[in-house]
């Protein structure tokens, strides 16, 4: 059967800008009617120590949440907790590696226990490489494949076994731009997140079959954003990790709390999200090409030098502790150094 290949309505570049003014509404701030809906429902954030689980976790707390916080540092997740419950939520703290399913497992009972049922779970953590693929350990890699895959399979599998007990429940899954747009250097990282759509847009339609309606699994797809990921990633590029253009942390933290509440099956964050993603339907090779000249660019040609290190993967970070990460800050002041030098 052959497919008819999609037209090219309006030049690429106001298609992208028409995306980002009609999206531009997604990312802000949840209004009153939003706010009235998270009041005393629990959420379950898997990574709520740093990034968006730690900023969505802060902003449920001030919305009067009931919010249960995992990941691997739990000194962090206390601190968080301290926010929640100073904005007027309640909070639990479950120290929890993903990757270890009797762990996760022992999440769910916990959350249940203490509040009687989950509204939403949020399988937030990740944890990235950047290198040519074949520079990168495959002991690495199959640490990435048990947290960003096979972690989010036993979050899943956890939070529907509550959903369908209580016949309701938003299961919110983070995928990536790169579910869509695989970027060079990232090779394995991009095959978790291509996987996870493929994972959740299934598992939406065996619900539907099922008669679940009320069940309902979201894909988050952010673009490069200022967090600690950069920090936290394995990285054997050679050069320090960084993206163009990142957005704020806040605007994808935003989209996310939105989302909880009035849930779409799958969620680009921002117009550059977007725009990638409507122009890989359109031009794939060519989305592919350019994303991964931009992405040499940035991390292999302009980067500042690193060492090779395997992050955050086999080991918690020290660094790397709150929802952004002043990456964009550390470029701009590069940038302006690099210029001034070159003025002497």
């Amino acid at each position: 059967m052959k497919h008819k290949r999609l037209p090219l309505p309006i030049p690429l570049a106001l298609l992208v800008l028409l995306i980002g003014l009609l999206s531009s509404c997604a990312t802000s701030k949840p209004g009153t009617a939003v706010q009235k809906k998270v009041q005393g429902k629990t959420y379950v954030i898997v990574g709520a120590s740093s990034g968006f689980g730690r900023g969505m976790a802060e902003q449920l707390g001030a919305l009067k949440a009931n919010v249960v916080l995992a990941a691997r540092r739990t000194e962090l997740l206390e601190e968080v907790a301290a926010k929640v419950r100073a904005g007027g939520g309640q909070a639990l703290v479950v120290t929890t590696d993903i990757s270890q399913p009797d762990q996760v497992q022992r999440l769910a009972d916990a959350a249940v226990q203490q509040f009687g049922r989950v509204d939403v779970w949020v399988n937030d953590a990740g944890v990235g490489g950047i290198g040519r693929f074949w520079e990168i350990p495959v002991a690495d890699y199959s640490r990435m494949i048990d947290v960003n895959l096979k972690g989010i399979v036993y979050g899943s599998h956890a939070a529907m076994q509550i959903f369908k007990k209580q016949g309701a429940g938003v299961l919110m899954n983070l995928g990536s731009v790169e579910s869509h747009v695989p970027l060079a250097y990232h090779a394995v990282y991009a095959a978790t997140k291509g996987a996870i759509k493929n994972f959740d847009q299934a598992l939406n339609q065996e619900l539907r079959l099922s008669g679940f309606r009320n069940i309902e699994v979201v894909t988050i797809e952010p673009w490069a954003v200022d967090t600690p990921f950069w920090t936290h990633a394995a990285n054997y590029s050679g050069g320090t990790p960084r993206m163009a253009a990142m957005d704020p942390p806040t605007k994808v933290v935003n989209a996310m709390v939105r989302s909880s509440v009035r849930p779409r099956q799958e969620l680009p964050v921002g117009w550059k999200a977007r725009g990638a993603v409507t122009s890989h339907r359109l031009l794939p090779h060519f989305t592919e090409r350019l994303s991964a000249n931009i992405a040499h660019r940035y991390q292999i040609k302009t980067a500042p030098p690193a060492p090779a290190n395997a992050g955050s993967l086999h080991q918690p970070e020290v660094e790397g502790r709150g929802v952004a990460d002043g990456v964009k800050a550390r470029i701009k002041a590069e940038n302006k150094q690099r210029r001034e030098q070159k003025g002497k």
